[in-house]
This record gives C-alpha cells, sequence and structure tokens, in this order.
C-alpha cells in the first residue's frame, strides 16, 4: 500500500505524544514499526511537507508518436527535425471537459501562453 504525505505525517505524529511508542502505533495504524522510523526521520529532515495548494500541479502527459511506416526511435526523430529545412510537429493538449488543444510547430509562443493561462483559472 502506498501511503499519502498527509497519512505519513498524521502516523509519524501519533509517535509523539507522550507515553506513545513508535511499535505500538505502528501496529495499530498496520505499518511496519521500521517504516514507521524511515517515516520520523524524513519528519524531521523536512522532507515530508504537505502540499502548497496555491502551487501549481503538474498534469499527466501521454507522449504519443503516429507514424504510417511504422515506429521510429527517437535519435531518428532528432536528427531529421535537425536536418529539416522545414520542420513539423505537433503538441496535442486535452483537458477533459474543459479544452482540447493542438498546437503546431511554427505556433505563436505569446498567444499559447495566453490561452495556456487562461485556462488555469
Amino acid at each position: 500500500m502506498r501511503w499519502s504525505v498527509a497519512e505519513k505525517r498524521r502516523i509519524v505524529e501519533l509517535t509523539f505524544a507522550p507515553g506513545a511508542s513508535v511499535a505500538r502505533v505502528a501496529q495499530a495504524e498496520g505499518v511496519n514499526s521500521h517504516q514507521v522510523f524511515q517515516w520520523r526521520q524524513s519528519y524531521r529532515q523536512g522532507v515530508l511537507v504537505l502540499p502548497d495548494p496555491g502551487a501549481p500541479s503538474l498534469l499527466p502527459v501521454v507522449v504519443q508518436q503516429e507514424r504510417l511506416d511504422g515506429p521510429v526511435e527517437q535519435s531518428t526523430v532528432v536528427e531529421q527535425v535537425a536536418d529539416s529545412k522545414q520542420a513539423c510537429g505537433a503538441i496535442h493538449i486535452e483537458i477533459p471537459g474543459r479544452a482540447l488543444i493542438s498546437v503546431e510547430y511554427s505556433a505563436d509562443m505569446a498567444l499559447l501562453r495566453v490561452i495556456l493561462e487562461s485556462l488555469r483559472k
């Protein structure tokens, strides 16, 4: 099972209560006591921090390459684009229920920035 940062912090903070034992807290929470000791160390080092709700978040990205003649290795694609006088390509960004954006190779970057920033609202 993967534990969220909030769950790890909650369990670690239980071990800091007066009279608490790491072994008893770990057993009550269904976690190996060695794992709790590692979480305590991370907590003390400032690694177990909750994300800032105002901070930008990353979205999952799916990279797809479509070719009619089959798959191409990345190095071949880089060489083709570098050698080509007229590079081509597109980026497709889908935000389910909100937007589908296709960005061609020669897109206006200022306009793209305005569009993407408007979607953050």
